[in-house]
């Protein structure tokens, strides 16, 4: 899924999606680089002895908790400690209705602010996301301008968030996992209200880490390559006209596509090597979004008139950008002192996993004796030893029972512009199961978009608002990956309708993580033959979908590990230059390959792992991925006995619990590659009887 507005979300808009995991004390940073802390603990005793005094021995336990929550944010500029005294002493409430009223006060409050400053965002970067007249100057002015920089400055300074930290609790991931299926939805909403006012981010830090991820997002969505420009050795021409793809999502789609060809290795072996030139930053800048001139990616030589034209290789571009975000996070790390790299927040914060337990979990995955049966089931299935793009086999999937040229003219007759697909959505929902009125209802919060990139989902942050499914649409109609996309993005909009406006509590809105919405997306997407009315008879269609996921899951669980390790990397080594970084990122994902992929297709010291353009502007992003695939699976399998309109609306509904409650409310199991794994081995047993 190529969702970079969801990514843009957790980047450019922390309190939005964290979820606290330590209840640590604030600090900041002074000119010199030293740490200030909160108010003392002589003054926090003097505040709770005036609170116990003013509401009985009975609210001391409520009254430290607020007041060690507040204290620990409070800074000079805050006001004295007299001040603090006297605001503890008017805002914290103990009377049951009274903090009744402040809770339904904040969540008003909370959706029309936060709901209006995210209109407002996806305005500003509307030329740069939605394919509609020329980019200019000033638009990457304004989606560089981000308009939750000073939520939380605003928010401190109003002292706003300190009467949400004074009444309601920070909890530790301990205690969520522990009692969290005991807590009241209320309870639960309290805990993320507070969690978004936990940490206090300067306006001026969060405004340049916004700038950075915006740059690294328009370079991605403009590397797009003209496949009809590629020349193999003996000058032919392998693509048709006017085929644009783009990096890595279109590449990646396209190689899969030629497994249904019977002449589309050639084609796939040149899309493996662009794809190596990319990587490798071997790719000339000339032929990048640019059809002015061929180019032979083997033989990395460019042609104007048939004629050999000298180039100048892109400079690292590439690994600047993932270096420039990872000194953007750095310069936030200060402030997360419970959480003081951008690796504890994704884990620790974003994902409530833990970095060890994921790492576990796509280990097992990749692990797994089974993947090497796998293997040797693709290559008698290719009649061909296994290449290293084998790792994108598609062929377990009943659409490559038809031609990628079929599916382009059936997906291009129902879908010639935007429009039309809008038009649509009710039917498509209809046909996965959603009755006329919920789809509907569905299609009237969800708008599409032309995407000037590959396409994502944009949520919306208020009940009155639309989500925004953006997918390209070229002249003469939609393409078949673009269909699997959208519909993937789809799947990522009903999830997005149904955990905003149909949610309880607004502080509940949403889902634990991003993989979670990443898996109703692939739920959505693993059913685009069905919406076509393309149906596969095969009776071993289940085991075969059992062996896709988990050879999917393999690869991007490679992909992912890459991820991690090179932002351990970069933490490791601080004063590293993009070539540096580069090399580093080449020696870790060859290693990779070599102890997972290697004993698995028998192919040592490739680097395709390191393709995914989410590592270059996702902020170690790809880990979702993986995730969405194991919680997909988990949900197909209760799906199989269970409808699937009703269910993922009851899903979704749950909201923002932490992933292991969520998991055992909507599934009643924990997060768990066994299921996966499992289905596999037995699937296997039954292909070779």
């Amino acid at each position: 899924m190529n969702d970079y507005q969801k990514f843009f979300l957790m980047a450019m808009f922390p309190l939005l999606v964290i979820s606290f995991g330590l209840v640590g004390i604030h600090c900041t940073q002074n000119s010199t680089g030293d740490v200030k802390m909160g108010l003392p603990e002589s003054t926090q005793k003097k505040v709770v002895s005036a609170l116990v005094e003013k509401h009985g021995e009975s609210a001391r336990k409520r009254i430290e908790m607020g007041v060690g929550q507040a204290a620990a944010r409070w800074q000079t500029k805050d006001g004295s400690e007299q001040d603090f005294i006297e605001f503890c002493l008017d805002h914290f409430l103990n009377d049951p209705e009274e903090r009744k009223a402040l809770f339904a006060r904040f969540q008003k409050n909370q959706e029309v602010y936060l709901g209006r400053l995210h209109q407002i965002s996806r305005q500003f970067r509307w030329k740069l996301d939605v394919d509609k007249g020329k980019v200019n100057p000033i638009d990457y002015l304004y989606a560089s301008f981000d308009p939750m920089a000073h939520v939380q400055d605003d928010a401190f300074n109003t002292k706003i968030a300190f009467a949400a930290l004074l009444n309601y609790p920070l909890e530790t991931l301990e205690n969520k996992n522990s009692s969290g299926n005991e807590w009241t939805r209320e309870k639960w909403a309290e805990t993320r209200l507070a969690e978004e006012f936990m940490t206090r981010l300067p306006s001026e830090v969060a405004q340049k880490r916004s700038e950075t991820y915006t740059l690294a997002d328009d370079y991605i969505a403009n590397y797009n390559i003209y496949m009809n420009q590629l020349v193999n050795d003996n000058g032919n021409r392998l693509f048709p006209q006017g085929l644009k793809l783009i990096s890595h999502w279109g590449l990646r789609d396209e190689l899969k596509a030629q497994y249904a060809n019977p002449e589309g290795f050639p084609r796939q072996k040149m899309i493996q090597k662009v794809m190596e030139r990319i990587i490798l930053q071997e790719i000339p800048q000339q032929v990048v979004n640019s059809e002015k001139y061929d180019w032979n990616p083997n033989a990395n030589k460019v042609f104007s008139d048939s004629r050999e034209v000298s180039v100048s290789m892109e400079p690292n571009t590439r690994y600047q950008h993932i270096l420039s975000i990872y000194q953007a996070e750095k310069n936030i790390d200060p402030y997360y002192p419970h959480a003081p790299s951008l690796i504890d927040r994704r884990f620790n914060l974003n994902r409530e996993l833990s970095e060890s337990e994921v790492e576990e979990l796509f280990n097992t995955v990749c692990s797994a004796p089974v993947l090497k049966e796998i293997a040797q089931l693709i290559q008698e299935r290719l009649g061909r030893p296994l290449e290293p793009f084998d790792i994108w086999y598609n062929g377990f999937k009943p659409r490559t029972q038809y031609s990628e040229e079929l599916l382009d003219q059936k997906v291009g007759k129902l879908y010639p512009n935007v429009e039309s697909f809008q038009n649509d959505v009710p039917y498509v929902l209809r046909k996965l199961g959603f009755s006329p009125q919920k789809a509907e209802y569905l299609a009237d919060h969800i708008a599409v978009d032309p995407s000037r990139g590959a396409g994502h989902a944009m949520g919306a942050m208020m009940r009155d608002d639309r989500s925004h499914l953006r997918t390209r649409i070229p002249e003469g109609g939609m393409k078949y990956k673009g269909f699997n996309i959208a519909i993937h993005e789809l799947g990522h909009n009903v999830e997005q309708v149904f955990s905003l406006s149909d949610i309880d509590y607004y502080s509940l809105n949403g889902v634990p993580n991003t993989a979670f919405t990443e898996a109703f997306a692939f739920v959505f997407q693993s059913r685009d033959m069905e919406i076509l009315g393309i149906r596969a008879d095969d009776p071993n269609a289940e085991d075969l979908r059992a062996l896709n996921d988990l050879w999917a899951t393999f690869e991007i669980s490679g992909v992912a590990l890459t991820d991690m390790y090179i932002w351990r990397w970069m933490y490791e080594n601080p004063g590293a230059d993009a070539a540096q970084l580069k090399q580093a990122m080449l020696e870790i994902t060859r290693g990779i390959w070599n102890k997972y992929f290697a004993p698995v297709l028998g192919i040592n010291d490739h680097i395709l792992l390191a393709v995914y353009s989410h590592i270059v502007d996702g902020g170690m992003y790809t880990p979702d991925y993986p995730l969405g695939h194991i919680i997909s699976f988990q949900i197909e399998e209760y799906l199989k006995n269970h409808n699937l309109a009703g269910e993922m609306e009851r899903m979704c509904k749950l909201g923002r619990l932490s992933p292991q409650i969520w998991m055992q409310q909507a599934v009643g199991e924990k997060i768990s590659v066994e299921p996966l794994i499992g289905a596999a081995e037995n699937a296997v047993k039954r292909m070779k009887k």
